[in-house]
């Protein structure tokens, strides 16, 4: 039996940014889970990387967010090898630490087109699609706590992230009658390999962990199975929801 025909699997689910830190993290859980997985990003070397390390059946898909025409020819490529697409994780990003300032009009472009133009016109590409055939689906968008609160030195970024948790929030009203659910995973502060450099300063991860009332950094793989639980079935009435992960960050 293919992978695209096994009536054990909760279906195949496209994974953005797939090559390293949550992106990694959360494609090797949803496989885990029992998806077939479309691990998409640029980098190819990457997505072998993960791909070895996975459980389950995975295919690599090259993906720039940035292209429309890259957009159609990933969903295109999920939908040969695996079957349509069920589930998409919107997790490709990038982010811009520099004072608000000093930002110039290609910084905000280069962010803007990567966090949220380019989720926004592959979610609108997977739903059409669903809605097409009158199937249901889900989305899973991953924010960030610079989306709900502000800190310095990080405007762009962040309002790119404040845009993604909206942006589910808009799809998910829209969407809901035809059975598309649409939710966001917010993490905190998460050390992936692109944290570590900077967190490696006694100074800098100090200053980091005395935001969290918790004490303690989320993992990459709590952030993972945030977005399995909302890819699942058992989020089945779950629309439009930013399920936060920071450690309490945010509550103070």
């Amino acid at each position: 039996m293919s992978a695209s025909t096994d009536p054990t699997s909760p279906g195949c689910a496209l994974v953005t940014g797939a090559a390293v830190g949550l992106g990694r993290a959360i494609a090797l859980a949803l496989s885990e889970a029992g998806y077939r997985v479309a691990a998409a990003d640029r980098d190819a070397a990457g997505l072998a990387d993960t791909i070895a390390a996975a459980p389950g059946p995975m295919q690599p898909v090259p993906l720039d967010v940035r292209s429309q025409t890259s957009i159609t020819e990933a969903i295109d490529l999920a939908d040969r090898h695996f079957g349509a697409v069920s589930c998409l994780v919107n997790n490709a990003g990038v982010a811009l630490p520099k004072p608000a300032t000093e930002v110039c009009w290609q910084d905000w472009d280069d962010v803007l087109a990567v966090n949220l133009k380019g989720a926004f016109f592959l979610t609108q590409a997977f739903a059409a699609r669903r809605m097409a055939e009158g199937l249901p689906g889900a989305v899973v968008n991953i924010g960030s706590t610079h989306g709900i609160v502000g800190v310095a030195d990080r405007s762009v970024y962040g309002i790119s992230k404040a845009g993604i948790l909206h942006m589910t929030r808009m799809l998910a009203i829209e969407w809901a009658a035809a059975g598309i659910r649409v939710n966001a995973v917010a993490p905190g502060t998460v050390m992936t390999p692109s944290r570590q450099a900077i967190l490696d300063d006694p100074d800098a991860r100090a200053r980091a962990l005395g935001r969290i009332p918790s004490g303690r950094f989320p993992t990459a793989e709590e952030i993972a199975a945030a977005v399995v639980y909302l890819a699942g079935p058992t989020a089945a009435s779950v629309t439009g929801h930013v399920l936060v992960v920071d450690g309490g960050t945010t509550v103070c």
